[in-house]
C-alpha cells in the first residue's frame, strides 16, 4: 500500500504573505460587516491560517459613515468606559459616538472580536477605517471585496 505522508504547514512571519483589501461599508449593517472584516484581518479566509500568527490581510474600510444599525440600536446601544476615579463610568450610545466620530463604531466593533492578548492588539493594527471614499493607501494596489 503506497502511504502519502503530508505534514502540516505552520505559517510564521517569514512565509506569510499580506495583502491589502478595500471593503466599503456604505449600507452595510455594523456587526456583520466587523464579523467579516475581523476574520480577514485574523487570516481566516486562508489556507495557511495559523492560530499564533499575523497572517491576515490589511484592511481597509471605507464609506464608515453610512453604515446602518437595525431596530433602535441607534439610541438603545450604548458604549461603557471608566475613567478610573470613583463613579467615573461613563456611557455613550451608538448616535452620540457617530456624531463625535463615525470611524469609532466600526472600531470599537471590529477591535471586540479580535483576540483580547497581544496578538490582538498586533492585529487591530491591520485596520484602516475612513469615513468618506477617499484613502491614502492607492499606492498598495488593494483588492475590493464585497460581502
Amino acid at each position: 500500500m503506497d502511504t502519502l505522508s503530508f505534514k502540516t504547514q505552520s505559517s510564521n512571519s517569514a512565509t506569510i504573505e499580506k495583502g491589502w483589501v478595500v471593503v466599503n461599508g456604505e449600507n452595510m449593517v455594523l456587526g456583520r460587516l466587523a464579523s467579516q472584516v475581523a476574520r480577514i484581518i485574523r487570516g481566516k479566509h486562508k489556507a495557511s491560517y495559523t492560530p499564533h500568527v499575523d497572517c491576515g490581510d490589511r484592511v481597509i474600510v471605507i464609506n464608515a459613515d453610512k453604515i446602518r444599525l437595525t431596530g433602535k440600536k441607534w439610541d438603545a446601544k450604548e458604549y461603557i468606559r471608566h475613567t478610573g476615579y470613583p463613579g467615573g463610568q461613563r456611557r455613550t450610545t451608538a448616535r452620540e459616538m457617530k456624531a463625535k466620530s463615525s470611524t469609532l463604531l466600526v472600531e470599537n466593533a471590529v477591535r471586540g472580536m479580535l483576540p483580547k492578548n497581544r496578538l490582538g492588539r498586533q492585529l487591530f493594527k491591520n485596520l484602516f477605517v475612513y469615513e468618506g471614499a477617499e484613502h491614502p493607501h492607492e499606492a498598495q494596489k488593494p483588492q475590493e471585496i464585497k460581502f
